[in-house]
């Protein structure tokens, strides 16, 4: 299978960030910025770092980036670089386009641009992002320690009608189901025997390998 590729514009405190924990994620990061310096410090964490100024159609044509899975813009604090680098990634019809916005108005530019995502980085921290962008059955992440986490995971087809029992997440990854959310409400400390069904959402608690090698089993499913 074909490794998936992103490529992140804007290599700032929050582009690094998200970049570096893609590459954590085992994925192929390209990595852009205007700035050259910026770019030789990330040469060496990357897949690919190169220097391009991303409101420039023919550069980005010629680095091939409508070819990415994803492309996220991640542009610090210029706005009209960054709506013009979204409009230009919809219109060479790049597949997932993901943008990070400076306010709410921004945010909704963006949104109205087509934008396939818009992040908050004040509330969106890069490596939640990351797990969400490489793993589509997780909705959210948070870590509550250095160690453990909790994550939202969205039952995919695979494992519609098993039961807890029949899943033994705690016997096959140590980690633990601790609610299931279905249409008609949230089941607290569910028991072995309640089953899942399609679209609920599974509420996990684990150390941070231990949901990884979940999340791993479900995309793999």
């Amino acid at each position: 299978m074909k490794m998936k590729q992103y490529a992140v514009i804007g290599l700032g405190r929050f582009g690094s960030s998200l970049a570096k924990e893609l590459i954590n994620e085992g994925v192929e990061v390209l990595g852009i910025d205007r700035d050259e310096e910026v770019v030789n410090e990330m040469a060496d964490v990357l897949t690919h770092a190169i220097v391009v100024d991303s409101t420039d159609e023919e550069a980005l044509r010629s680095i091939g980036i409508r070819n990415f899975d994803c492309v996220i813009v991640a542009i610090g604090d210029d706005i009209q670089a960054s709506i013009m680098t979204a409009i230009l990634l919809k219109e060479m019809g790049v597949g997932t386009v993901v943008a990070k916005a400076l306010s709410e108005l921004h945010g909704k530019v963006l949104e109205r641009l087509g934008v396939d995502r818009v992040i908050f980085p004040e509330r969106d921290m890069g490596i939640r992002v990351a797990h969400q962008l490489v793993n589509p059955n997780l909705l959210d992440y948070i870590e509550l320690s250095k160690d453990y986490t909790i994550a939202e995971l969205s039952v995919p087809k695979c494992l519609s009608g098993k039961s807890l029992k029949e899943l033994d997440a705690r016997a096959k990854f140590g980690c633990s189901v601790v609610a299931i959310n279905k249409k008609n409400g949230i089941i607290i400390a569910p028991t072995a025997s309640d089953v899942l069904n399609e679209r609920d959402v599974m509420v996990i608690i684990g150390t941070n390998k231990q949901i990884e090698s979940f999340e791993k089993e479900l995309v793999g499913s």
